[in-house]
């Protein structure tokens, strides 16, 4: 009798591994048809496959959520073990004839390879792998390196453009010091003459000892001190 209920029981779970799809299947099955993540997994086009188009964004974001790690070749041998097959040299796209848009149902017929007989074309696939790794690896350096030839010219490009209003800038603040200095000494001039209070002979003013050159003085004063003021501002 016991040995009864055991062989029931054995059968029961068979039954029960056989209906209920593999974990890692039903998790790659949801992720795929979560509209939220379309920019980085979706189905192909006619939903036989599905395409990783950004694998560090999905490794970083998305197998931490549910697989608890971030690694992209793991993810890529796990499906290598559930008969997935690459189909695509240009980009990561992956089918099986039992992974399909709309056809749940189907995951139950997926099992896992045995590891003797997936060895080989683990050998094969892993090799794949690494040459995807390291052409990738090439192209993304490249890239890197002309963008930084690129903005490297750019900044060489807005220094030099910088550089320029600089000196304009300097040329034009000069020219407004010699513009206000040689104002100031006008309008002094203006107002020695409507303020002159030397005594006059004949209708022509006495020169009073020392009275040019206090004059002179105080023209040279107001000059400077706008010349002051000015290259101040202009800092």
């Amino acid at each position: 009798m016991e040995a009864s209920m055991t062989c029931d029981d054995k059968g029961l779970l068979e039954y029960v591994r056989k209906s209920t799809p593999p974990p890692f299947l039903l998790k790659t099955y949801m992720l795929i048809e979560d509209p939220t993540t379309d920019d980085v997994i979706s189905w192909n086009g006619d939903g036989t496959g599905f395409v990783v188009w950004q694998p560090a964004d999905f490794a970083r974001d998305l197998l931490p959520t549910l697989f608890k790690h971030s690694n992209f070749s793991s993810f890529v041998r796990q499906l290598n073990t559930y008969g997935f097959r690459k189909v695509a040299t240009s980009r990561w796209e992956f089918c099986n004839d039992m992974f399909r848009r709309g056809e749940r149902d189907l995951l139950c017929n997926i099992r896992r390879r045995k590891a003797w007989s997936n060895k080989q074309q683990a050998t094969v696939t892993g090799q794949q792998e690494s040459d995807e790794d390291q052409r990738s690896s090439s192209t993304s350096s490249s890239s890197g390196y002309t963008t930084l030839v690129d903005e490297n010219k750019r900044l060489k490009k807005e220094n030099g453009n910088l550089s320029s209003e600089l000196i304009s800038m300097k040329r034009k603040c000069k020219e407004l010091l010699d513009l206000v200095a040689k104002y100031a000494n006008l309008e002094k001039e203006d107002e020695d003459d409507d303020y002159d209070e030397r005594p006059k002979l004949f209708g022509v003013r006495l020169d009073v000892e020392g009275e040019k050159e206090r004059k002179r003085k105080r023209a040279i004063e107001i000059s400077e001190c706008a010349s002051i003021l000015l290259s101040q501002s202009c800092k």
